[in-house]
């Protein structure tokens, strides 16, 4: 009974805590959204997201870690964000396998079998991915609008607490930001294998990563955002947002990440991905519907169709590799024997 138990916890607790850490990115997607159309920075929101995530790290990482974002990455996606949405965010970060896969074909890191099931899926997939950010991108479509219900309205003061809508709305610019934010992370991600095949102790590389990463955003922020009083720092909602992004970022999602992957296997992290569509499309009807769209709700759907798509796929063809790999190590051993008779006998 007890068994039977734990292996239910086993398998109910990965599943509830990549819910839960989906659910937490978008909240705080939201929330970074509120700061930027109160007039913050995104440039700025990622130099000091990136320096307190960095001294958070420095004494976590002697433990364990491994940081994945990507400086650059991260500043178009944030500038994306103030343009659109936070859907079409989760939207736009779905396009990250299709992506890679087209980055592996055309550097020939990846092969592409006609014959096999696995390569026509994430071919499939990457084309419908791809429908699903035109759709984004073109069609909004019709506003949700929100509850009059007063329980449903976040006000403070004249205006809403927790909206986002920015005076400066573009949805075409936004997505072309979230879309070259996804292309830097596959480019990133393809390096990256590179380097821990060189250097494969990942905790040397990583307070570099982090530290080298914090200089570039700055760096970068120095030359795009000249107004001073942007950099001021006051006891307000843009400093909570800071450190709730830096804290949650640098630690908490990566452990979560970390020990679901272990547990797990290396494709239960990724097939949760999508999981902040419902999450977003969920807050958005029932809280922020202002500032969400039927349309883009519908394409970033079709984003997730096509980043499952070319998951499954790549999980088939690592199969096939996995088992032509067995054959093949099998066929050696059989061989070998053979020839040492025949040595032997000369």
């Amino acid at each position: 009974m007890g068994g039977g138990v734990e292996a239910a916890m086993r398998e109910i607790l990965p599943c509830t805590a990549m819910v839960l850490v989906e659910g937490c990115i978008i909240g705080l997607t939201i929330m970074a959204s509120t700061a930027m159309a109160r007039g913050m920075s995104p440039f700025v929101f990622v130099v000091y997201t990136n320096a307190l995530g960095s001294i958070i790290l420095l004494p976590f990482s002697f433990f364990y870690h491994r940081k994945d974002r990507v400086t650059i990455a991260q500043n178009l996606a944030f500038v994306g964000l103030s343009y659109s949405s936070p859907i079409v965010a989760c939207g736009m970060a779905n396009q990250l396998p299709a992506l890679s896969f087209i980055l592996g074909i055309i550097l020939r890191t990846t092969r592409f079998d006609w014959k096999s099931s696995g390569s026509r899926a994430r071919l499939i997939g990457t084309f419908i991915s791809f429908m699903g950010a035109i759709s984004v991108t073109l069609y909004k479509g019709p506003v949700i609008r929100n509850h009059t219900s007063p329980s449903f309205a976040l006000r403070a003061g004249p205006g809403r607490l927790l909206v986002f809508t920015s005076t400066h709305e573009n949805w075409v610019l936004g997505c072309i930001f979230f879309a070259a934010s996804s292309l830097t992370l596959a480019i990133w991600n393809t390096v990256q294998v590179g380097t821990l095949k060189i250097c494969p102790q990942v905790m040397k590389i990583v307070s570099f990563y982090s530290l080298f990463g914090t200089i570039q955003s700055a760096i970068l922020a120095l030359f795009l955002e000249r107004d001073p009083s942007a950099w001021r720092l006051e006891l307000n909602f843009e400093l909570l947002i800071i450190i709730l992004t830096a804290i949650f970022g640098s630690v908490i999602r990566s452990s979560v990440q970390i020990w679901c992957t272990r547990l797990k296997g290396p494709y239960f992290v990724p097939a949760f991905k999508p999981f902040g569509i419902p999450w977003a499309s969920t807050f958005g009807c029932l809280i922020f519907g202002d500032t969400f769209h039927y349309g883009s709700m519908m394409g970033a759907f079709v984003c997730g169709v096509g980043y499952y798509t070319v998951l499954w796929g790549q999980i088939k063809d690592e199969e096939i590799q996995k088992l032509d790999h067995r054959a093949n190590n099998s066929s050696v051993d059989e061989k070998v024997p053979l020839l040492q008779d025949q040595d032997s006998q000369v």
